[in-house]
């Protein structure tokens, strides 16, 4: 039986300005759609938004994620993920603007993971510990509050531990290397993220884009993996 495969990404760049100018406001939107028929019949969606935002008193990061998987399976369609995530960071620069007070919130909505739903409140101290023309490297660490619900209904909310590193390199003049680390430390569990990208220029603003995302909670029920894993092949094209 013939079979074909439709892989389709984009990423476009709303706002962006020569690269040794400071960016007051960015902001990135990727798609990515994979649709399979014959044999195997699946549709994927995948989309994402991401701004940034600095000002003289302030570095802002916000992010909205959306995924999407419909699998046929014995003649009948089912949904096999759809998750939502939604992120925001703000940063206030003291006297030494690479020193930093932070608050962040998310929320997450994972339909075929052990929660409902998990969103976390988060305060503490951050730093950009080096920006040159090859890398740059942030952190970010301090107390919050989880609130989440598993999928047995159970409420399972208390203190936590939150740290982030952020790390980027340019490799060459057309590639660029990004490594995202999070973790949530809590007494019921810890939630764990990690997002690591890589993305080279084919022709003026058309890249090619390789991406692996890891998801992992220490608490699930059973049946369900700890580990969830995205994998993506995309075309990345700035507008701007």
């Amino acid at each position: 039986m013939k079979k074909s495969i439709i892989l389709l990404g984009l990423c476009a760049t709303g706002h962006a300005l020569a690269a040794d100018e400071v960016k007051p406001f960015s902001m990135d939107g990727e798609f990515g759609y994979i649709a399979t028929t014959g044999n195997t019949e699946t549709t994927s969606i995948k989309g994402k938004l991401s701004a940034h935002q600095e000002l003289t008193q302030w570095s802002n990061d916000f992010t909205v994620e959306a995924l999407y998987k419909k699998d046929k399976i014995n003649d009948v369609d089912q949904t096999t993920a759809q998750k939502y995530f939604l992120s925001g960071q703000g940063n206030y620069k003291l006297e030494n603007p690479d020193h930093r007070l932070f608050g962040f919130a998310s929320y997450e909505d994972d339909k075929f993971s052990s929660f409902d739903y998990q969103a976390t409140l988060a305060v503490g101290w951050s730093q950009k510990m080096w920006e040159d023309d090859a890398s740059k490297f942030s952190y970010s660490v301090g107390p919050g509050y989880s609130f989440s619900e598993t999928s047995d209904g159970e409420k399972q909310n208390g203190m936590i531990v939150r740290a982030a590193l952020d790390y980027q390199w340019k490799i060459s003049d057309t590639a660029q290397f990004k490594q995202l680390l999070s973790t949530e430390v809590g007494s019921d569990n810890t939630k764990s993220k990690s997002e690591t990208s890589v993305s080279a220029q084919i022709s003026g603003g058309l890249s090619l884009k390789v991406s692996l995302i890891l998801d992992h909670n220490s608490d699930v029920a059973d049946g369900i993996d700890n580990l969830d894993t995205q994998t993506a092949v995309t075309l990345v094209y700035s507008f701007f």
